[in-house]
């Protein structure tokens, strides 16, 4: 298994945005310890800029972040665990992996947010809120997937908060609402964005979103995934210190349990 620590800030939106990079670092740190593994600091610019065509820091997105996330997934060897920085971090990943692992790879999106804006329907331009609808190969082309998921091998999980835009893409079956809903697929990758908790299960949220999930809830979610093949996995939108990701432990156990065994 590989760790990479990704600690990109510039997709996302919030207060507590320009904290994202001490907070990948933060859990980075724990994941290593608890897995027992070396983290792969992958460097990321930390300057920001206005929004163009729609999408805030394009350039630090489309240009530096982007290639030092490609080169570190050249060879990785094994299963990899993206550690963010926003969500816009699992755009190359996921990318990757529905590139090595054909088209009945399926996402277990584990998110307050459904990420399904596009630059014309995004409230704030924040990348991060349309990271996934990317991934289908949908909205801006210098973002769009290719090859793209597959529809109707992304469900998601804990997901509470929905734009009207975000609404119209899961009637229309682009996603599912249920892990059980997934068909035909293969192999999965999990994406945790750690907003799928309750604030008051944990503190260090980005963009924290009332009636969240415990701790526990989480980890029996992540520990049932374990028919599937996982070959890949992140966490994101961590801005906790490193004593408040400490209650991250079995979370980031979960991860890695699902890495290491697969099925």
């Amino acid at each position: 298994m590989l760790i990479n620590a990704v600690p990109q800030r510039q997709g996302a939106a919030g207060p507590r945005a320009a904290e994202l990079p001490d907070g990948c670092v933060a859990l980075a740190e724990l994941a290593g310890h608890v897995l027992g593994r070396p983290v792969h600091h992958v460097r990321q610019t930390r300057s920001v800029s206005g929004v163009d065509r729609g999408i805030a820091s394009r350039a630090e997105l489309t240009g530096p972040n982007r290639a030092a996330q490609l080169a570190a997934l050249e060879a990785p060897g094994g299963p990899v665990l993206t550690i963010g920085g926003d969500c816009g971090v699992e755009l190359v990943p996921i990318g990757v992996a529905r590139f090595r692992h054909g088209p009945g790879l399926g996402v277990a999106w584990f998110d307050a947010h459904p990420d399904l804006n596009t630059a014309a329907t995004s409230p704030s331009g924040a990348f991060h809120g349309m990271v996934l609808r990317s991934l289908f190969g949908e909205g801006d082309p210098e973002f769009a997937a290719d090859p793209a998921l597959t529809p109707g091998n992304v469900a998601l999980a804990g997901t509470r908060v929905f734009d009207p835009e975000e609404r119209a893409v899961v009637s229309r079956g682009l996603v599912v609402t249920s892990v059980d809903a997934l068909a035909g697929v293969e192999k999965l990758y999990v994406h945790v964005d750690l907003d799928v908790l309750d604030p008051a299960e944990f503190a260090g949220l980005n963009y924290p979103e009332p009636g969240g999930w415990t701790i526990p809830r989480l980890v029996a979610e992540l520990d049932a995934l374990a028919r599937f093949e996982v070959v890949g996995a992140g966490i994101t939108e961590c801005v906790g210190t490193p004593r408040e990701v400490e209650v991250l432990e079995p979370v980031v156990a979960a991860v890695g349990r699902l890495l290491v065994s697969g099925k």
